[in-house]
């Protein structure tokens, strides 16, 4: 389980910069992706990804009880997540709060993983 979380952490993690890279491109090019064939398909595929992630955490949190990370801030990172992966494809997305959220969701999975690092793999 831990290889899994740690993996996926690391992924979301990546999804992030990904997201700001979209953001800034779509912008700097004036493209509006359609909704059903390039926007929707894209974050269901995350959403899985991030439901499995939740899931594992949470696992993770009530067994170990770790010190620095916790269930809410989880859900909050997905959230945000969740928000900012469709919001990327969309020029007239905020530009600071956007940053803001890709910021705090980052924060939380660098967190997690210094966790997870510091866990013997199992």
């Amino acid at each position: 389980m831990l290889v899994i979380l740690k993996q996926l952490t690391e992924e979301l993690y990546a999804e992030c910069d990904l997201s700001w890279e979209r953001f800034a491109r779509f912008r700097e090019e004036e493209y509006e992706p359609d909704f059903f064939t390039e926007v929707k398909p894209y974050a269901d595929e995350l959403q899985d990804k991030l439901v499995r992630w939740k899931q594992l955490s949470q696992e993770y949190i009530l067994k170990n009880r770790p010190k620095h990370i916790h269930m809410v801030q989880i859900n909050n990172a997905s959230d945000a997540f969740e928000q900012f992966v469709v919001q990327s494809f969309y020029i007239k997305t905020s530009k600071k709060r956007f940053f803001q959220s890709i910021q705090s969701v980052k924060y939380t999975c660098e967190t997690f993983l210094r966790t997870l690092e510091a866990e013997p793999v199992d």
